[in-house]
Order: structure tokens, then sequence, then C-alpha cells
């Protein structure tokens, strides 16, 4: 797989915020997926697009229609906030999800793909088979839609990034709803990977805001995901 190339330096980045759309489009060819989770770590989303599995995972995943990698990523920030709930089939514990009504801002890294991609990355999302397109009217008219009861069968448009509209799925519920679950610390190393990558952030930055997330507080603290995300020591 060759790799994603970044628009901006890893060490300085300039975090993109979504301006409103101008018109909504009638159609478009291409999107930003915004990943806020364990694809903000750009070789997983590698396996999402191009097929595999990734190193450690427990799913392969059968890949996108369109194999290529997105030409582009940037660091961005969405309003709303991140939290963890339910169980992960893949990392126990809670999975990460976006409530876009609730204070704040979340650290998110877009990707430029075509919306056939972006249909079949979501579909993968949603546990469902890829080869479907999406219809993103509503979503691109009301800011959301939501396509089933799943997981992350909720569609969030939060605005555009260069006149490209900015997409990414949720659960339908808001946070007060949620069902919080704390994060193993595999998922949350996975988290602090790709913020280093999208963001430039530290460890020490990635474990106070991991831990400070809503359904992650009841577990961790800054010091404990710190820990977690250090390498253990070479046994002598």
């Amino acid at each position: 797989m060759s790799a994603i190339t970044p628009s901006t330096s890893p060490s300085s980045p300039q975090a993109r915020r979504a301006e409103p759309l101008s018109n909504t489009p009638t159609s478009t060819s291409l999107v930003w997926y915004a990943a806020y989770g364990s694809n903000m770590h750009a070789d997983r989303l590698a396996h999402y697009i191009a097929g595999g599995r990734p190193h450690g995972g427990a799913r392969t995943y059968p890949g996108c229609r369109d194999g290529r990698l997105p030409e582009r990523t940037l660091p961005v920030l969405l309003p709303g906030t991140l939290y963890f709930a339910l169980e992960s089939t893949v990392w126990t514990g809670g999975m990460g999800f976006y409530d876009p009504a609730a204070d704040g801002e979340m650290p998110a890294r877009a990707y430029l793909v075509t919306t056939q991609q972006f249909a079949d990355i979501a579909a993968q999302e949603m546990h469902r088979a890829p080869g479907a397109d999406l219809d993103l009217t509503r979503a691109l008219e009301l800011g959301s839609d939501r396509l089933g009861p799943g997981r992350y069968e909720t569609l969030v448009c939060p605005g555009a990034i260069d006149d490209i509209p900015v997409f990414t799925f949720t659960a339908p519920w808001p946070l007060a709803d949620a069902e919080l679950n704390a994060p193993a610390a595999a998922y949350l190393a996975n988290f602090a990977t790709g913020l280093a990558e999208a963001h430039g952030w530290s460890p020490e930055q990635a474990a106070d805001y991991l831990a400070t997330r809503p359904g992650a507080t009841t577990r961790w603290s800054p010091t404990t995901v710190l820990a977690a995300l250090r390498p253990a020591p070479a046994v002598p």
C-alpha cells in the first residue's frame, strides 16, 4: 500500500474547521471523510480502502470498490465532542462516538475520497457489504441523516472545507442518552497514534484529551492513560 500524503507537517499542523455550505450541491464526486476514531490512523484506514486485516486486528475488511488511497489528508476540528459507549467487538471496551450537538470541539482527520469510497467505508463501519452508493442529499440539506438504527448508521455533515462537503458517521442517539462505557487500553493507544499522525499531539496531550472524554472518566485518568500508551520495559 502506498502512503497517504499529508498536506501539512505532522510537527506543526494547521487544523481546519468546516465552514457552512455556501449552497447545497446537487451532486459531488469528492468528499472529506472525517475520521475521529481508530481510522485517524492512516494504516488502519488503508485496510478499509484496499482491504485486508490491520496489524493486531480481529477483523478482515473487504475494502472499497475503488482501492486507491486518498491523495490528501487534513487535521480538522469538528464542533461537538467524542464519547465512549457500548462494547466494541474489535477492541473490547467502549467504542468512540461523536455528538455534533454537544459543547466543545473534536479533533479528527479528514481524508479526501470519492463519494463511492465514502459509501464503501461507511458500509464496512455499519457491518454491511460494500458496493451500494449512498444518497447524501438529506445529510447535505439537514446536516445529518439517520440511515438505520445501528451504531454508525447516522451520517453527519458539519459543513465543507474548500467547498468540498465533510462527512462522518456516528450513532443516532445524543450523548445524554448513550450507554457510556470505558474504552480498552489498546483502543486508546490507537487513538493516540491517530492524534499524533493527524495533529502532531504528544502522548501527554493525547492522554489528557482521552481521559477526559465522557465514558473514559470512570476508569481512566491522564496518568493511567499515559502509562498505557508507553511500551512495556524490556525484560533483561
